[in-house]
């Protein structure tokens, strides 16, 4: 009986094994990659049997594999691209190029840190700019080039002195701490996967000392491939507490597969820089009626001390100061090379730049910077091993001098001294107060910086679907700073009294990482997922020396040390911080519509004390794609739509080493500590609750693209030095404060497809944010020292006036109010409250194509308020030139104006000086500018040499107008100087 049934079975399982296998013979397996036109891998694509169920989707590196027939087709189709079918017959491998579409959503690959994901299926909010978009601008910090790009990303640029630091905030200011030395609200920086110090380094000169020198100069823009920037909770929280204020990914370019050749593109192009705006001043004979009538109303005669502007000078020479010290032109040039090869296993890519730019002030100063890049890339022809070397190393050099001339250039009399006598030599007759402002050209001012950022990535497949990767990166940075103070830069009668002097500041700034990661994907019918484990271990190190060299016997010395009479080592300090960190992310994607991500981190730092040194962050996000449900798909002017939203926490530990310690210095000279610092190992990190919700949309073929979103960011337990009196021998003592700032907002992004045809292309995109920053709780701030600085209920970036009440009629000087009438005035009297934060933002970026040419634009708009030059100036009628709106000075009771009467006298002064702590000082900074313009032609192939793959002409304008009401130099920049107006002409070359 037994056997029976032993027979019948295996006959069953024979007979079934028979029918299932009659049908199969001809399979095979196929395998291949799905890449787009750039050669960059799809992942996601969708592959399924023309005729019959079945199929399967590329991986993240755009691969596939499936089981077919020779007779079967096989249908190659993603979002954005062009559907492809492709027949079998007998292939194994089938590799696909998908071509674009031209009302695509442009679904790529979107870097997210530690994972990839794309523009389809990503549930954070993340923004992407192109190498196509920054790789022409001719700028030296890549920070410069998003201005007005991103939704939520305020860059402005402080200053218009190539080389210095632009700020940067990511969905507003999170930390009470936002000065230059000890800034809370700076956003994490990784290249290529490495961690940045991107803090700004300051220097001892007075053009570079604030905001400081910006350590991403070192990277060439024409090697970026992107700037990827994480702004929700979804997108940070993996990163922590280093993701509290956002984080941005710059991607340089990779290696790809050339098929053996040999790819060399070379781009080159010159111009022009001047400075976008001058104010409109007196000239000498307005200058001169003012000061003449300034005295007059006092009652008192001109003499050489009280008036040497109307005693000693010349009452008919005029001089345009603002021409003379900052209206040259500067000449800009820049040079690159960049070399590619590989195979199908190994690539390179190679590549080298050099940026020359003059400055707009008189003499020989200007700033250049030479980069190298190298990114080899292997893996084996089983895929299963993967390595990756990338390297980007840069030297820059900015000369310069330590003084500011753009505020002589503003308030010198027009009528001062001429420079040089006519010998040629400087002229120090009759300057009696600033001296001659060209002697501080003779304050040289040198910064020698280099810069080295480097990565290697080890991935290998344990299994099927399981990896173990490898992220390990090195970053160096050495900065070298001379400052010269000859006797040259004074009036020689003064020499006797005078020291020539040096300074010497060197920075290091050294780091490593390693983050070894586990990868895991999983697929079953509907389910896909993919989970990510990892840790973290970093350290760096902080190096400052500063060396005093005094009293140099010649002149030509002048910063050798061994020339000094006396050498003073002012500070010599080393800072060790610690880092380490476990990380883990689980993705779940169910029927390509329903995507949940799950992230996770704890981390340890070592600015904390023993109980507080660890703490947790995680998030989570998901995603709806409504579009792919049945009853959407039959809605025809909807062509994609996705609902996403988020909520985590993200922390920080951006605060000064060593905070909870006591810690003490060495006195000058051998044998002695002081104290420089209390205990207080209590204090913890800040926390940062991340809310967000959004809706995207793809409208009439996506010739229409939307996306709305909304966030909610809170910042708790604040993290700042809290003020001690002067009795306790310190200054403060760092602490946690029971304030919460909130930033909420909306951010819209439009993008239309206008026009399209064989010939002429032309798109529009739109992005505006509008933010809202508020305290919303401070406990006990009447009590705190920060009273005078915040308001509950307010922005953080506010300004506290006395309140304006025009002139008085009585005496033809300021008024401002005395709130609580004491006679005094005072913090108790300033109620009036100016916001100086951005009301709004937003960016035009408009594209136009017809054959080979190619028009691109970009206009920003601001709207803010700023301080005005009534900050910047002495009350009307005193020395020093003022602005022509000074003309319409009070005369007599009636007089509609807000410039008080012409007068030099102590009442004129103190009501001037009351009167720019109000409101009168604050006016609107508003401004729309031409940011960026582009032009540019192919030129056709038949008409290039042989070898000549492809040549391009192209012309760039950069700040070539703004509109403004502002009173000042700049809306941006205030009174400091303006960004430049760049022109540049180029060629590009690929062989």
């Amino acid at each position: 009986m037994k056997f029976l049934f032993r027979s019948c079975l295996r006959l069953s399982i024979f007979l079934v094994l028979s029918s299932w296998a009659i049908p199969c013979t001809g399979q095979q397996q196929i395998s291949g990659t799905v890449t787009n036109t750039d050669k960059m891998p799809i992942p996601g694509v969708n592959i399924t049997f023309k005729n019959k169920p079945g199929g399967t989707t590329t991986n993240f590196d755009g691969e596939y594999e499936l089981n077919a027939q020779a007779q079967d087709s096989l249908v190659f189709a993603y979002l954005g691209y062009q559907t492809q079918t492709i027949a079998v017959t007998n292939q194994t491998q089938i590799n696909i190029t998908l071509q674009e579409e031209e009302n695509s959503l442009g679904d790529l690959v979107i870097n997210a840190g530690y994972y990839n994901t794309t523009e389809r299926e990503r549930t954070g909010s993340i923004e992407k700019v192109s190498a196509e978009e920054i790789e022409l601008q001719p700028v030296v910090n890549p920070l410069q080039a998003l201005q007005g790009r991103m939704p939520g990303v305020e860059v402005v640029q402080q200053s218009g002195v190539t080389g210095l630091a632009a700020s940067i905030q990511i969905r507003g200011q999170n930390s009470l701490r936002n000065s230059p030395g000890n800034n809370g609200n700076q956003p994490l920086f990784i290249v290529d996967g490495v961690p940045i110090n991107s803090s700004p380094v300051r220097t001892s000169g007075l053009l570079t000392n604030v905001p400081g020198l910006d350590p991403l100069n070192a990277l060439n823009l024409a090697n970026i491939e992107s700037i990827e920037v994480l702004k929700d909770a979804d997108a940070t929280a993996i990163y922590g507490s280093r993701g509290a204020n956002g984080v941005v990914l710059i991607t340089t370019k990779k290696a790809k597969n050339q098929g053996g050749k040999l790819q060399i593109e070379a781009r080159l192009y010159s111009g022009f820089s001047e400075v976008s705006h001058q104010m409109e001043l007196l000239n000498t004979q307005q200058y001169i009626a003012m000061r003449q009538q300034a005295l007059a109303n006092d009652g008192v005669e001109a003499t050489q001390y009280n008036a040497p502007d109307l005693v000693l000078w010349d009452q008919n020479r005029y001089t345009d100061w603002q021409e003379e010290l900052f209206g040259q032109t500067a000449s800009i040039t820049n040079a690159n090379i960049a070399v590619a090869s590989g195979n199908e296993t190994t690539s390179f890519n190679l590549g080298t730049g050099y940026h020359k730019e003059s400055t707009v002030f008189p003499g020989d100063f200007g700033y250049q910077k030479l980069t190298a890049n190298v990114n080899i890339n292997h893996h084996a022809k089983d895929q299963r091993l993967q390595l990756n070397f990338s390297a980007n190393y840069g030297v820059d050099q900015n000369e310069l001098f330590n003084n500011s001339l753009v505020s002589l250039a503003t308030s010198l009399p027009p009528n001062a001294p001429p420079i040089y006598t006519e010998s040629g030599e400087l002229n120090w007759e009759n300057w009696v107060w600033e001296g001659n402002p060209i002697a501080q050209l003779e304050k040289k001012h040198t910064v020698n910086s280099t810069n080295l950022f480097t990565n290697f990535n080890f991935s290998y497949e344990l299994f099927k679907n399981l990896n173990f990767k490898t992220n390990l990166g090195y970053s160096h940075l050495n900065n070298n700073e001379v400052l010269k103070n000859p006797k040259l830069a004074y009036n020689p009668e003064n020499w006797n009294n005078i020291y020539s002097s040096s300074t010497h500041t060197d920075i290091q700034r050294k780091s490593w990482i390693v983050e070894p990661q586990i990868t895991y994907t999983f697929k079953k019918d509907k389910l896909q997922l993919e989970a990510l484990a990892g840790l973290t271990f970093q350290q760096s190190q902080d190096d400052l020396l500063v060396v005093i060299g005094n009293n140099y016997s010649n002149e030509q010395t002048i910063g050798n040390l061994t020339a000094a009479e006396e050498v003073r080592v002012n500070t010599d300090e080393t800072i060790d911080y610690r880092y380490s960190a476990v990380f883990g992310r689980v993705g779940v994607n169910w029927d390509q519509k329903y995507y949940v991500n799950f992230t996770g981190r704890r981390d340890g730092s070592s600015r904390f004390g023993a109980e507080n040194r660890f703490a947790n962050f995680g998030a989570i996000g998901a995603a709806w794609i409504f579009s792919e449900e049945e009853y959407a798909k039959n809605v025809e002017w909807l062509s994609f739509g996705k609902l996403r939203a988020s909520y985590g926490s993200t922390g920080s530990d951006q605060i000064p080493d060593y905070g909870f310690m006591d810690t003490y210095e060495p006195t000058p000279g051998p044998g002695g500590l002081y104290p420089t610092q209390l205990t207080n190992p209590e204090y913890s990190w800040e926390v940062n609750k991340k809310l967000e919700a959004a809706l995207e949309l793809g409208l009439i073929d996506n010739r229409i693209q939307f996306d709305l979103s909304w966030y909610r960011n809170r910042s708790s337990n604040q993290l700042v030095g809290y003020p001690l009196p002067s009795i306790t021998g310190f200054t403060s003592v760092q602490a946690n404060f029971p304030a919460t700032v909130q930033n909420t907002g909306w951010e819209l992004g439009l993008t239309t497809r206008n026009f399209t045809s064989e010939k002429l292309k032309w798109s529009t995109s739109i992005n505006l944010t509008i933010p809202r920053n508020e305290l919303v709780a401070f406990e006990n701030i009447e009590q705190s020292p920060y009273q005078n600085i915040y308001r509950v209920g307010e922005p953080l970036n506010i300004a506290l006036r006395y309140r304006y009440l025009g002139i008085n009629p009585e005496t033809g000087f300021y008024q401002v109010e005395d709130i609580n009438n004491d006679g005094s005035y005072n913090y108790d009297d300033r109620e009036v409250i100016q916001n100086l934060g951005r009301r709004y933002y937003g960016g035009l970026t408009n594209t136009l194509t017809w054959g080979n040419v190619n028009l691109q634009f970009l206009l920003e708009y601001v709207n803010q308020k700023n301080y005005n030059f009534f900050t910047n100036y002495t009350a009307p009628g005193n020395y020093g030139n003022k602005p022509v709106e000074f003309l319409n000075a009070w005369q007599q009771e009636g007089d509609n104006t807000i410039i008080q009467q012409f007068s030099q006298s102590s009442a004129a002064n103190s009501a001037y000086a009351n009167a720019i702590r109000s409101n009168l000082s604050v006016s609107d900074a508003s401004f729309l500018r031409l940011k960026t313009i582009s032009l540019a032609y192919n030129l056709p192939i038949k008409d290039l040499a042989v070898g000549i793959q492809n040549a391009k002409l192209f012309m760039h304008g950069q700040n070539l107008f703004t509109l403004t009401d502002f009173k000042g130099l700049d809306p941006q920049t205030g009174m400091s100087l303006p960004p430049l107006k760049t022109i540049t002409l180029g060629v590009q070359l690929n062989f």
